[in-house]
């Protein structure tokens, strides 16, 4: 699969590093632009709509962050490529699908895109389509502590859970419950059965994902109409159970 690319780097010797590394190495990326600040970026993912943005932290007037706040509804996937280590967890909590440290090492560099290329080859089959799980029903039950005792639930009745601080919030076609344990604890108990971790929030059942959709990190829909994120670091895990 060809992926169409923009770099976004202010360091006119740092692009032509990459440019070339890109051409050499990964020869499935044409890279259609370059820009040198967020003003140039934001017109030229505008013109070009590429699959992916290598992108630096600093640049004048402004950093990645505000360029990835201007641009809420993006489809590309993002690698940073930055000398500062520092900016890695903002980097994944604006959904990074990789983190490359300069000075650029190649065998990285070519995990990046095969990475990025894994995830929209998949995007591409799944795109706007009902999504069927290859995993059989979650079959069998859960004990769920209580106050006053506990309550014992079908684990094919749980769309899907989410956080809330050191508790959980469960939720089934016509309910929700709300249990005193993390969503961590939720993640190894349902370990065994169709459930994908997609976000730091959330826990799908994945048999009631019914359609993904493509965005900065993506999303999917699940049965009952409700959209859930997906992290860009959880996304191929989640797509490989619709292959």
């Amino acid at each position: 699969m060809k992926l169409k690319a923009v770099i976004v780097e202010d360091e006119s010797s740092s692009r032509e590093i990459l440019r070339n590394y890109l051409a050499k190495y990964c020869k499935t990326v044409d890279v259609l632009g370059e820009a040198a600040s967020v003003k140039e970026a934001i017109k030229i993912l505008a013109q070009t709509k590429p699959d992916l943005v290598f992108l630096d932290v600093e640049m004048p007037f402004g950093n990645a962050f505000d360029l990835l706040d201007q641009l809420p509804d993006r489809s590309f996937e993002t690698v940073f490529v930055t000398a500062y280590n520092s900016y890695a967890l903002e980097a994944l909590n604006n959904h990074a699908a990789y983190y490359l440290m300069k000075p650029i090492n190649i065998d990285e560099l070519i995990k990046a895109v095969s990475y990025v290329t894994e995830i929209k080859e998949k995007e591409n089959i799944l795109e706007d389509r009902i999504l069927k799980s290859k995993m059989n029903s979650a079959e069998g039950k859960i004990t769920l502590p209580q106050q006053d005792g506990f309550q014992v639930l079908n684990v094919s009745d749980i769309l899907y859970c989410k956080a809330d601080d050191n508790y959980t919030e469960i939720y089934l076609e016509n309910k929700k419950l709300l249990v005193s344990k993390t969503l961590k604890y939720f993640e190894e108990a349902l370990a065994d059965y169709a459930f994908a971790r997609i976000h730091k929030s959330y826990l799908v059942n994945v048999n009631e994902v019914i359609k993904y959709r493509k965005g900065k990190g993506g999303s999917v829909i699940v049965s009952n109409g409700k959209e859930l994120l997906v992290s860009a670091s959880k996304k191929r895990q989640l797509l490989s159970y619709f292959e």
